[in-house]
């Protein structure tokens, strides 16, 4: 399967888009909808009206890469959450391996000063 770098900030588009916009009409919505750069460095995510189709779009470098993945008979399990929302890249991972991300959380980061 295909892994993205831990480093990326991945962005999942929570309202359903239209399966046959291509780079240029999500990096439009990217731009104007949500407000950000398509050239940052960054995974955007977008899934269709029936959740069995899902495309991201990164840029790399110079040019765009837009991948999908369509399930043959399951759904994505989509968060139920704000329009936007920032996942980590385990996360995209769990989501397109098919797991629900509520069920799923990891530990938190725990930073601390002093050892008591």
């Amino acid at each position: 399967m295909f892994r993205f770098d831990s480093g990326l900030k991945v962005y999942l588009h929570r309202e359903p888009v239209d399966g046959r916009k291509a780079i240029n009409g999500l990096a439009l919505l990217v731009e104007q909808e949500l407000g950000f750069n398509p050239f940052e460095p960054a995974v955007f995510v977008f899934s269709n009206r029936r959740r069995d189709r899902i495309k991201l779009l990164f840029w790399d470098r110079n040019g765009f890469w837009l991948l999908m993945k369509r399930l043959e008979a399951d759904r994505f399990r989509w968060p139920k959450q704000e329009a936007l929302l920032v996942l980590s890249v385990e996360q995209l991972h769990w989501l397109l391996e098919g797991i629900d991300l509520a069920a799923m959380r990891p530990h938190p980061v725990r930073k601390y000063q002093q050892i008591s």
